[in-house]
């Protein structure tokens, strides 16, 4: 029963002063922020405390060997189209004008028709200029730039166009030489521009080895299409080499983050060196193996048995298996040795995971976890939302077969096999319906056309969002229960808060305060553990349950019980331990024309029903923010249903 007026829509602003306010002093007297902050250190581990340590005492006091780091700047040709290569096959899409595009982040279109190179220093989102075009990018701050966002400048200097370019003459170079010529002019005209303007190492591009390394991914990803790979212009020698000079010496800080920047890195290390080593050089042995050290440690550390990746979320799960199956394709290339039996162990079980995720229809997955937007080697006409041509691509080198029966209108997903020089896969794989990946904390239930994902903590590594116990469900590719996803790293408030927040998932928030305390702009404190985490399904596959519990740091309690089948979800939250409210929250489709009367929310087609056994306080929709793109926001119609005692709250959400 509902004790006040069920309805009212309250506007983001006033959200925004509601739940987004700074926590009280009470707070901080409760729970000692510098003592949860040592704990939460601890849990990340005295070698990389110490490596972070050394890295920015090395850097401040000129210790570190890339104050040394001296390169010339490479000439042209870069890149050069093989005469022997064939441009005809049944895969290849030939691209028209309109065709001549990129898209930054996976939704901003960028058009290549372009009289001039771009200007690298500028955002092509804002226009906004960055100022410290000549130091050395160690002296640059990682959030101090005038642009807001590095990643705005980043994002064309990952060499996206490369590949596109390269594509392009590829596809010309039968039936329009000419027009092909055109296309690998362009090419090595911009990457003259790029190292012109960005000369070793100053700059703001400099400032990432993750960044580095994509180039590096890119460049010979390109090279591999266009060629070149095995008579290479001697400009592409030099540009790798000194990529990767840039890279090696910050490799060990990139192994402290315990995330993709390791596998980014020591990718780009493996693929590069070996590059140069087919072609003479002694750094490049030496840095190859380096590569392959770090990869086969960070498969084997960063992905669980189950396939959990440590940053908990799908998007970074993608780059990082991108980046394997990169790295296991370039080895077949050059010939060198096998990794290790667990890399091949662990690179399976991340894409059998992934698959799990994935819709088969769409290729849309949930919007868990941190997303900045990424997607490494974009060789195919799919949105950057479609994550199958990564599941295609992954099977094929760690299965040696294909998924293609679990997808519909997926045809285009193959092409990146074509373009890697990779045949098709003969047989078909298997990917179960159902999933319990119970190291990383996560399920995933099929029933009928219904799916349903929960996310739980059992954290191994930092999390980066508020999203513990987040319910996303899935009807005929529809998300009709949804993640509020990133927008941006370096933002302006109240966005800065909002994405990661409590307040920004399918969950229960307890007294206007997020699950976790932030302790830094990455770093979240007192890590809660899961307890009682069960998931059942019936004989007859017919009806699936999960349930499972955590206490937060002040000492509220989370009971939250999910129940699917193939016509309705409903989950109970029981709740307690909170000093003056619970608020559970569901994350609307904005498609459809949401109401609210007394207990129910309703389109019409899809409803949702609200029981407890104490008197809920409200019911009513608020506006709400969702990114489904990064640097894209749109809005949401958000469910609140509050409660004022502890007690337990269902919700049933029946569709047509």
């Amino acid at each position: 029963m509902v004790n006040q007026a069920p309805f009212r829509q309250v506007s983001f602003s006033k959200w925004h002063e509601l739940h987004l306010k700074p926590q009280t002093n009470s707070v901080s007297k409760a729970n000692s922020v510098k003592l949860v902050k040592l704990k939460t250190l601890g849990r990340l581990g005295l070698a990389n405390l110490f490596r972070v340590a050394w890295y920015r005492f090395s850097i401040r006091m000129g210790l570190s060997p890339v104050h040394k780091l001296k390169a010339e700047v490479p000439h042209a040709p870069f890149l050069t189209l093989s005469h022997d290569i064939s441009s005809h096959t049944s895969i290849v899409i030939r691209y028209e004008v309109d065709d001549e595009k990129i898209e930054l982040f996976g939704s901003e279109t960028y058009s290549l028709r372009r009289t001039h190179p771009p200007d690298w220093f500028e955002s092509p989102f804002t226009n906004d200029k960055a100022n410290e075009q000549c130091k050395n990018w160690w002296e640059i701050s990682d959030f101090d730039t005038s642009v807001g966002d590095i990643k705005q400048l980043w994002e064309l200097s990952r060499f996206d166009w490369v590949l596109k370019l390269v594509q392009l003459a590829r596809v010309h170079a039968v039936d329009d030489p000419s027009r092909s010529s055109e296309y690998e002019q362009q090419l090595n005209s911009w990457l003259a521009d790029w190292i012109q303007h960005n000369p070793p190492y100053t700059g703001v591009n400099w400032k990432c080895g993750q960044e580095a390394s994509i180039r590096v991914m890119h460049l010979i990803c390109g090279a591999k299409i266009s060629g070149s790979l095995s008579q290479p212009p001697s400009g592409l020698l030099n540009l790798i080499e000194l990529h990767l000079q840039r890279i090696a010496p910050t490799m060990s800080y990139a192994v402290a983050q315990d995330n993709n920047h390791g596998t980014s890195e020591a990718a780009a290390l493996f693929v590069g060196g070996s590059f140069l080593a087919a072609h003479g050089s002694k750094a490049g042995s030496k840095w190859a193996r380096k590569g392959r050290k770090w990869l086969e440690n960070r498969a084997a550390y960063l992905i669980a048995t189950d396939g959990s990746f440590s940053q908990y979320s799908i998007n970074y799960h993608r780059m990082m298996l991108d980046t394997l199956s990169f790295s296991e394709t370039a080895r077949g290339w050059f010939g060198a040795p096998k990794f290790t039996s667990t890399f091949y162990s662990r690179a399976l079980a991340a894409t059998n995971w992934l698959a799990g995720m994935t819709d088969g229809t769409t290729g849309d997955v949930p919007n868990l976890g941190a997303n900045d937007g990424a997607r490494l080697f974009p060789l195919t006409n799919t949105d950057y939302r479609d994550y199958r041509p990564s599941l295609v691509w992954a099977y094929k080198v760690f299965a040696d077969a294909s998924p293609m029966k679990h997808f519909m209108n997926a045809e285009e997903s193959e092409a990146v096999l074509f373009w890697l020089d990779l045949p098709p896969a003969e047989k078909e794989i298997e990917i179960p319906r159902n999933m319990h990946a119970e190291k990383g904390g996560f399920v995933a239930m099929r029933c009928g056309k219904a799916r349903v994902i929960v996310n739980y903590p059992r954290f191994q590594f930092r999390p980066s969002q508020n999203d513990l116990l987040h319910v996303d469900l899935w009807v005929d590719s529809e998300n009709l229960l949804r993640d509020a996803g990133s927008y941006s790293y370096n933002c302006e408030e109240p966005w800065q808060s909002y994405f990661p927040s409590t307040a920004a998932h399918n969950t229960v928030q307890f007294d206007e305060r997020d699950q976790m305390p932030r302790i830094s702009r990455f770093l979240l404190g007192a890590w809660p553990k899961a307890k009682g985490a069960e998931f059942e399904v019936s004989k007859d596959a017919l009806v699936q349950k999960f349930r499972c519990s955590y206490k937060d740091y002040l000492g509220a309690i989370h009971h939250r019980k999910v129940e699917l089948n193939a016509y309705r979800l409903v989950i109970r939250d029981i709740v307690s331990g909170f000093k003056q409210k619970a608020v559970a929250r569901y994350r609307l489709s904005p498609e459809r024309d949401w109401k609210c009367s007394d207990n129910v929310v309703s389109d019409g087609r899809h409803t949702l029903t609200f029981e407890a056994d104490v008197s809920i306080d409200s019911i009513r929709i608020v506006d709400g923010w969702e990114s489904r793109y990064y640097f894209h926001k749109s809005k949401v119609p958000v469910v609140e249903v509050t409660l004022t005692k502890s007690g337990s709250l269902t919700m049933e959400y029946q569709w047509a």
